[in-house]
């Protein structure tokens, strides 16, 4: 199961994982693009660590916005989370979700970041770092 730092700058990282589950207490601060569902079981996980930043796959949304449940938990403890769409890169596969991912929603928090629906996940991460 991959997970590694695909970009760092100033003390900032974004770290990929193909799960939020391998998320541990070394990412603490760090951005982290976890190819995990946006479900509230994988929010759950995401509060485990204080992040800079948890990003999930939208996984189509489903059921009553189930897939991105993790937007509104995470966004009422004040951590930015964005979701990339599913139809951008594949659920599971976080080398995927980082070249190819496409932002389709975000939180209050991550939106007073930057990050907005339509933006390239790799480049808008890569700004932010540089800024």
């Amino acid at each position: 199961m991959l997970k590694q730092v695909v970009a760092e700058s100033g003390g900032r990282r974004v770290v990929i994982m193909d799960s939020i589950t391998k998320v541990t207490p070394d990412d603490e601060g760090a951005f982290v693009v976890a190819a995990s569902h946006g479900g509230a079981s994988s929010g759950e996980f995401a509060l485990e660590i204080p992040l800079g930043l948890v990003v999930l796959n939208d996984a189509g949304i489903g059921k009553d916005e189930a897939g991105i449940a993790s937007l509104a938990m995470l966004e009422a403890r004040g951590v930015p989370c964005a979701t990339v769409g599913h139809d951008t890169a594949r659920i599971g596969d976080a080398a995927d979700m980082w070249e190819s991912g496409i932002v389709s929603r975000v939180n209050q928090p991550a939106a007073r970041l930057g990050l907005e629906p339509g933006q390239p996940l790799k480049a808008t991460l890569e700004a932010l770092l540089r800024a």
